[in-house]
């Protein structure tokens, strides 16, 4: 549900629905971006999930194993956080993104391999650094029991 658009002389008619001519089409806008950028792997017990941002925070390239295509228990396979890293990298690829720092964040078992998975697809890696929350003090402990 558009704009109706009103016929001229000189223009042709064209629906709503209809495409335009290829060069009256705007062409995909390349984002300039630095070649560096940050990705964040985080490997939990049941998936794993690959976010590679520019170096202000942009998202410009993400996965997950779950949205690859395992399920189940699958998704938290090693092989499965490799398919990730492959999948992301060649989006980073595309955008520009060759030289990356890796930040990791929990203890699922994909973790080693998407580190692995994205130097393999040639994917500059500057540093590795594991950011998993650890408790400082933890929960408060249950009271005494009294018998």
């Amino acid at each position: 549900m558009g704009k109706k658009r009103i016929k001229t002389k000189d223009e042709p008619e064209v629906s709503d629905g209809a495409k335009k001519a290829p060069e009256e089409q705007a062409a995909p806008r390349a984002r300039h971006m630095g070649s560096r950028g940050v990705a964040h792997v985080q490997a939990t017990y049941n998936n794993t999930l690959i976010n590679i941002s520019d170096e202000r925070g942009n998202v410009v390239a993400w996965s997950s194993s779950g949205s690859i295509g395992f399920r189940g228990s699958k998704k938290s396979t090693p092989f499965a956080a490799a398919r990730v890293a492959e999948v992301v990298a060649e989006k980073a690829k595309k955008i520009g993104i060759q030289d990356i720092a890796v930040l990791v964040k929990g203890v699922g078992s994909g973790r080693e391999s998407a580190i692995r998975s994205l130097a393999n697809h040639g994917m500059n890696i500057d540093y590795i650094k594991d950011i998993t929350p650890i408790p400082h003090n933890g929960p408060r402990p249950p009271k005494a029991r009294r018998v």
